[in-house]
C-alpha cells in the first residue's frame, strides 16, 4: 500500500487541490492510503476537550467524504504545533512514503516574518514532497 500523508489547515480550496492529486494517483482505489492530519489552532484548542478532535474540522470531513467516494482508505492524526514540527515527525511515525502540501503564494515578506510550513517541510522531509497549487 503506498501511503500518503496530506497536512491539511482550514482553506477548503487547497484541501480539494490536495484530495484531487490524490484521488488521481494511479490505481488510487486500490494500492493509495491517505493519512490526514490537522494542527489545531489555539481557538479550537479552546473548545471543550470532547471536540477537540481533528475529524471535527471541516477540511478533515471534506477531505474524508471525497476520499471514501474514490475508495481510498483514510485515517487521521492529530499534529502537533508547531505544524511543520509536527507534520515532519509524524512522517516517519506513519511510514508515509510521500507527503502532499496544499501551497499558497506569499511574499518574500510574509515568509520572513510568518514563516513557510510548506518551506520547512520540503527541506527537510525524507520522503518526496508533492505541492499542489496554490493562489
Amino acid at each position: 500500500m503506498y501511503r500518503v500523508f496530506v497536512p491539511l489547515d482550514t482553506d477548503m480550496d487547497r484541501a480539494m487541490k490536495q484530495v484531487a492529486y490524490v484521488s488521481a494517483l494511479p490505481c488510487a482505489s486500490e494500492a493509495v492510503e491517505a493519512v490526514l492530519a490537522h494542527s489545531l489552532s489555539d481557538e479550537e484548542r479552546s473548545a471543550p476537550s470532547d471536540m477537540q478532535r481533528v475529524d471535527r474540522v471541516d477540511t478533515v470531513k471534506a477531505a474524508q467524504e471525497q476520499l471514501a467516494e474514490a475508495d481510498i482508505t483514510v485515517d487521521t492524526v492529530a499534529l502537533s504545533s508547531p505544524p511543520s514540527e509536527g507534520i515532519l515527525s509524524r512522517l516517519t511515525e506513519a511510514g508515509s512514503d510521500e507527503v502532499v502540501l496544499g501551497g499558497r503564494k506569499r511574499s518574500p515578506t510574509e515568509k520572513a516574518i510568518l514563516g513557510s510550513v510548506t518551506q520547512t517541510v520540503i527541506l527537510n522531509a525524507t520522503i518526496p514532497v508533492t505541492v499542489t497549487g496554490g493562489e
